[in-house]
């Protein structure tokens, strides 16, 4: 117990006759990577990217959404029922308890968020992982949830465009989650057959069987700034192999150096980013050039 916020305060506010409101935790935010501390409406104002040092914070799923679709306006496609809790999952809480948890905390019915709009006078489906949601991972309603949105894509003959944002698959349900992976991919598979554009924005972090399948099947691989984007994690290898890892392992910047991705682009650039790529691959007239990518440094 904190004495201070639990007694003392109360009594003072008690006697001054003021009310007792509870002041929100996260009104400033730390940057993990300079230590500055931010408003939090100056951060959601600035697409939780740090102004000052320019870190890429994790952006909620519906805020992507309508920050990527022209006004914000777009219709958020169906997230699907599944069976829940199949195993019977329990590890120092139950799964079926952590899932009420996240869907009362993101609002969501699970990890992927999926809506169709137009970007820049385009039309297309985004699906976006919510990271607070069990930490984005892939269980069988995110399984569905992208069948279900690459199918719409199939049949309003558009673009798909995906955010990852992922720890993998979902341990809790097993190999139920692990068959999700072929799913998915035969869902992208799907799309290319059709001749429809594919684009995969990697986010923070992109990991385990998210990267293993369709985060690493697109027509193009865009990544925000620093995003951890792999399979296993560094500590992991690092153990495996008894080796000292390179500085910035795993990081947009190092897959861009190393031929796994083929940009990096900020978080504001990327509506506009996309648009033009998208407008390319569908013969459609592009009026501007596209940004140059971050510069690696030397």
């Amino acid at each position: 117990m904190n004495w201070i916020t639990n007694y003392v305060r109360p009594r003072i506010n008690s006697m001054l006759g003021r009310p007792n409101r509870d002041v929100p935790e996260n009104l400033w935010i730390k940057c993990p990577e300079t230590g500055e501390m931010v408003f939090h409406k100056d951060l959601e104002e600035n697409k939780w990217v740090i102004p000052a040092s320019g870190f890429h914070m994790k952006m909620p799923a519906k805020a992507r959404l309508i920050d990527l679709f022209d006004g914000g306006v777009f219709e958020a496609l169906p997230q699907p029922k599944v069976a829940q809790d199949p195993l019977k999952f329990r590890d120092s809480k139950r799964y079926a308890d952590r899932l009420k948890d996240s869907r009362v905390k993101t609002e969501q019915e699970d990890t992927i968020l999926s809506g169709l709009g137009e970007v820049q006078g385009l039309k297309l489906v985004a699906i976006v992982h919510e990271f607070n949601f069990i930490g984005g991972s892939l269980g069988m309603a995110a399984g569905e949830a992208i069948v279900r949105a690459c199918e719409r894509a199939l049949t309003e003959k558009c673009p798909l465009v995906i955010f990852p944002a992922s720890g993998g698959a979902r341990m809790q349900e097993g190999i139920l989650s692990l068959m999700q992976l072929p799913r998915t991919t035969v869902a992208v598979d799907m799309l290319k057959e059709a001749g429809l554009p594919y684009i995969v924005v990697l986010t923070n972090p992109t990991t385990g069987g998210v990267t293993a399948s369709y985060a690493m099947l697109g027509d193009v691989h865009i990544a925000e700034p620093g995003a951890e984007i792999g399979f296993a994690g560094k500590r992991v290898i690092e153990q495996t192999l008894r080796e000292k890892l390179p500085e910035g392992f795993q990081t947009s910047e190092y897959l861009l150096e190393h031929g796994m991705v083929d940009m990096v682009v900020k978080r504001h650039e990327i509506p506009s980013t996309l648009a033009k790529i998208l407008k390319m691959l569908t013969k459609q007239p592009v009026q501007e050039v596209l940004p140059a990518p971050i510069a690696l440094s030397a």
